[in-house]
């Protein structure tokens, strides 16, 4: 039997001031820690996911060894060669799916990489993105596209009866829906990074910031789902993998607003106004093709300018020299 006697204290003023101090440190550590849980609480249904240590399973070929169930088919064998570090088994919507981390140095299976130089990429909202070469990417909007299909299911979900059988097909209905959505935007990013980094060796692109561009409640809904965010991280490590350079430019960098001719900039260019005439040398700039070429430029006098040749690969670490003290804009290098 466990019993509790609470007794009253009589400290001193310098006892009292602890005893405060140590309830505020247990309140801030209790406040942490209940935050940190409600944020990895796994709902379920919706975080259904389970990982293995390397000594738990084994793969051979299209198939995987669970522990208490047996071989389990893959639709594809794994395409990396190395040790097995974990397996993480997790469902999408109604798909189940096993992600395998891998340890390994051999980048065989990637298409080699051709060095056309340097490219810059201007990111946007009416096309995904535009490069300097002139090339325009469009976006599949995928989510703007199945809106009106979202609207219903959601609507038909909002109607059943909680606990029913038909709640639960309406819910899967939506979740596939929404996993479609997702796959429909994966595979466009996955595209375009592949071929940006697998054609050329420096790519230029924005610092975005992308928070503040969703506060515009007229643009928000096409931001996000575009996917700026997982443009970058694809970009990042793909590049490291093929031996490339991926270059940031500074959040206040005008490239939108400077003639890529002569350098003129504008004082206002509003985003409505999608093409503009130098008053200088009267050349006309589409905005986001003129954006990718300043882009690609301020790249190329900043590598000869500020960081040199150093080399590249996957396992390549780079010490980028002091920026000269003409240099006006910063940039981040990524590899």
């Amino acid at each position: 039997m466990l019993i509790a006697h609470k007794i009253a204290l009589h400290p001193n003023n310098k006892q009292a001031t602890y005893f405060a101090k140590a309830s505020g440190v247990a309140r801030f550590a209790y406040n942490w820690a209940l935050a940190e849980w409600k944020n990895q609480f796994r709902k379920k249904g919706v975080h259904d996911r389970f990982t293995l240590t390397n000594d738990q399973f084994e793969v051979e070929g299209s198939r995987v060894r669970i522990p208490c169930l047996g071989w389990v088919r893959m639709r594809e064998p794994l395409r990396f060669t190395g040790k097995l570090v974990s397996a993480t088994v997790s469902r999408r919507a109604d798909t189940w799916l096993i992600s395998f981390t891998v340890d390994t140095q051999d980048l065989s299976h990637l298409p080699k990489a051709k060095n056309h130089g340097v490219v810059g990429v201007d990111l946007g909202v009416s096309t995904l993105a535009k490069l300097s070469t002139g090339e325009s990417i469009k976006s599949p909007k995928a989510y703007a596209k199945k809106f009106k299909k979202l609207q219903r299911l959601s609507r038909d979900l909002s109607r059943k009866v909680k606990g029913s059988n038909n709640r639960f097909k309406a819910k899967k209905k939506l979740a596939k829906l929404h996993a479609k959505i997702g796959n429909i935007r994966s595979d466009s990013l996955h595209k375009l990074t592949t071929d940006l980094t697998t054609n050329f060796h420096t790519i230029v692109t924005e610092d975005l910031n992308v928070k503040g561009m969703m506060q515009n409640r007229r643009l928000s809904r096409a931001i996000a789902d575009l996917g700026f965010y997982e443009f970058r991280r694809q970009l990042d490590y793909k590049a490291q993998m093929r031996g490339g350079l991926v270059h940031v430019a500074d959040r206040w960098f005008p490239s939108s607003k400077l003639c890529s001719v002569c350098g003129y900039k504008l004082d206002e260019l509003p985003l409505s106004v999608r093409h503009w005439t130098c008053p200088v040398c009267h050349s006309e700039h589409d905005r986001d093709l003129n954006a990718a070429i300043n882009l690609r430029n301020l790249a190329v006098s900043s590598t000869v300018s500020a960081c040199g040749e150093e080399g590249s690969g996957f396992d390549c670490k780079v010490e980028v020299k002091p920026a000269s003290v003409k240099q006006e804009v910063n940039i981040n290098i990524y590899i």
